[in-house]
């Protein structure tokens, strides 16, 4: 009984496919020969029908490649896109840490170096007037006095933080200061990071030069960088001076390569106001 009803199901589909493959060839027929709109347009209702369910599964395996093709190239590309973003990202974490540690590194030498970095809000902005540099003196003129709060003594530093002078005359509305190139300028500093202490002299040229009296045997090389000691009571600790260029010269902020100055006001006890 199963053998006949496939049989049966086979014949169906055997008499199908002769129907739709006979009826487009009967209808050319008609056209040609014996053309009857009429019977045209009435056949044109099933055998059109028919021919676009036997294309459309004859076509149906190209379709279905071409879909699966198409499919694979996007996800080729989606791939090879998620590839270039974890790299991406990979980077972007790595630049990251380097910076982390960077930050970290910095703030861990400048605390061991003991080297201020932050201007107190206190302090007071001026504009350099007037550069005097004649033989081995070098002076210059602010144009905050004693109205502004400006004290002879107090420190001259740049914008960056780097020591320039110090006041030695107040007026009312000007100072007059006296840089460290000065041969009258004897500043006590130290080497950052160390506890090698000596002066800075001033001597009428563009690098003044240093001298250490605290450890005799200590060998100052280029590069080595200069802070205020604090000894005498002069300055605050810990105000960068300059760098060494030689094992005695020191490349210190000249008053003529700068315009505006910060005058930092500062107590009797080594901190700033």
């Amino acid at each position: 009984m199963n053998q006949k009803k496939i049989s049966s199901r086979v014949y169906s589909i055997v008499k199908s496919a002769i129907t739709a493959a006979v009826l487009p060839v009967f209808l050319i027929y008609i056209m040609i020969d014996k053309p009857d709109y009429k019977i045209m347009n009435g056949l044109a209702k099933i055998v059109l029908p028919v021919a676009q369910w036997v294309g459309d599964g004859v076509t149906w395996p190209i379709h279905a490649i071409g879909r699966a093709a198409s499919g694979i190239r996007e996800l080729s590309t989606l791939r090879s896109e998620n590839e270039e973003l974890k790299v991406r990202l990979s980077d972007a974490l790595r630049n990251k840490t380097e910076c982390d540690i960077a930050i970290s590194e910095n703030q861990h030498l400048t605390q061991q170096l003991d080297i201020v970095k932050e201007i107190p809000q206190k302090s007071i902005v001026a504009n350099i007037t007037y550069n005097n540099e004649a033989f081995s003196h070098s002076t210059f003129f602010i144009n905050k006095g004693y109205d502004s709060g400006v004290e002879s003594g107090m420190a001259v530093v740049s914008f960056e933080g780097s020591l320039v002078g110090i006041v030695s005359d107040v007026a009312e509305n000007f100072a007059k200061v006296r840089s460290l190139t000065d041969s009258k300028s004897n500043i006590p500093v130290r080497i950052a990071g160390s506890e090698v202490y000596g002066f800075l002299q001033g001597n009428g040229s563009n690098t003044p030069t240093i001298g250490f009296f605290s450890d005799p045997e200590f060998q100052p090389t280029r590069g080595l960088k200069l802070i205020t000691s604090g000894i005498r009571g002069v300055l605050p600790n810990g105000i960068p001076i300059g760098e060494m260029t030689s094992h005695e010269d020191v490349n210190v902020v000249l008053p003529s390569k700068i315009s505006d100055v910060i005058v930092l006001k500062f107590n009797s006890k080594d901190k700033y106001k």
